[in-house]
């Protein structure tokens, strides 16, 4: 009887041990996205913009979802538009911005408080130090305040240095003297003492430039004023900076005990007119055929290239993980990319893992498959 009885149960016995092992080989080969993949390591995140903050593009809004677990306020949060008048500010965009991190459970950025460019015109027309400090005390504390333990980190201070490591002559600068500094600082940290504040500028990994802002951060530091982090815009190229750089910048910045993070990262693949490094919005320069190459799409022998730039990068954050707490591309797809219009305006850009359908690029793939975890 009981030979009969298993006899009869075989079958259902066999049918289950497939079906578990079928369910288990499907999970195994599903493909990790981004930020599952990196969960352990550091945050990936993205830059927003208009369209995407209102979800009006359905392929964006379940890409963005799935791949990141950041987010980055690309231009709403920006002087010019965040208060475009003196007792005026627009707080509709970026109030969607944050429920949107929020309802994703996103680790989000506010860009940026303090920043030369793409001030509001009613600011630039300031001429008194006591008018500039009461606007800057105004502007911070307003939208600091705002979004008090919702705001996670901000880029504080934004592009202050040029290349040799000196200050920038900004009306800041010009107007208050290198205290702006220390006191934009403060102000975001009276307004939020939780969120994280960063230093965040571009060409960072320059040797001269690199000085500058380590020299930045200890000054701040001596004077008892708070600095969480330096984000480097890695806005870089098939060629530059060199990986030894990188490491070194990782190393020498995360020795003054500041957390280390990549922002607005991107890698160009079509020609960089004079070898212009760096991310100045204010560099304009003429187009040709020449410099815009790839209009009908990207040639396999640069997509290959385009991948292995980006795996060697990540594998020098994964050899620093300790160091590092975020990635951040600027930009969802190449489409969105600020690339396809600087520094030449009406370009065909290639610089991010997505294409602009959506859809997952070489350069993706190399990045994944250097973690070979299976979702579980």
């Amino acid at each position: 009887m009981t030979k009969l009885f298993l006899l009869a149960a075989l079958p259902l016995l066999l049918f289950n041990g497939c079906s578990q092992s079928t369910h288990q080989e499907n999970i195994t080969d599903e493909p990790l996205s981004l930020k599952a993949a990196f969960r352990d390591n550091f945050h990936i995140g993205t830059a927003l913009n208009k369209s995407q903050i209102n979800e009006a593009i359905p392929e964006a809004a379940t890409l963005i979802q799935k791949e990141f677990n950041s987010i980055t306020a690309e231009n709403m949060m920006k002087w010019m538009h965040i208060q475009p008048a003196t007792d005026t500010f627009n707080f509709e965009l970026s109030d969607k911005f944050v429920e949107l991190g929020e309802k994703n459970d996103m680790f989000i950025i506010g860009h940026t408080l303090v920043w030369h460019s793409q001030l509001a015109p009613w600011a630039n027309e300031i001429k008194d130090r006591e008018e500039m400090i009461g606007h800057l005390q105004n502007h911070i504390s307003t939208i600091v305040g705002r979004y008090k333990g919702r705001v996670n980190g901000w880029d504080v201070l934004n592009e202050a240095l040029n290349e040799d490591g000196s200050l920038r002559n900004s009306i800041f600068l010009q107007l208050f003297g290198e205290e702006y500094i220390k006191a934009a600082f403060e102000l975001a940290a009276e307004a939020d003492p939780e969120a994280e504040l960063y230093y965040n500028d571009y060409n960072l990994c320059n040797p001269a430039k690199r000085e500058g802002a380590i020299e930045l951060v200890k000054k701040l530091q001596a004077s008892g004023t708070r600095i969480d982090g330096v984000g480097i815009q890695a806005h870089w190229n098939l060629n530059h900076p060199s990986l030894e750089e990188i490491e070194k910048s990782i190393l020498d910045y995360a020795a003054l005990g500041v957390k280390v993070m990549f922002t607005e990262m991107d890698v160009t693949v079509i020609p960089n007119p004079w070898d212009l490094q760096g991310a100045d919005v204010d560099q304009n320069l003429e187009g040709s055929e020449f410099m815009n190459p790839y209009t009908e799409g990207l040639p396999d022998s640069v997509q290959t290239q385009l991948a292995k730039r980006y795996e060697d990068i990540f594998k020098l954050f994964l050899k620093h993980e300790n160091k590092i707490t975020r990635v951040t591309f600027w930009g969802v797809n190449d489409g969105q990319s600020w690339k396809n219009n600087w520094p030449i305006k009406g370009r065909t850009s290639y610089p991010l893992l997505f294409d602009r359908e959506y859809k997952p690029k070489m350069a993706y793939h190399s990045v994944m498959d250097l973690k070979e975890e299976k979702i579980h």
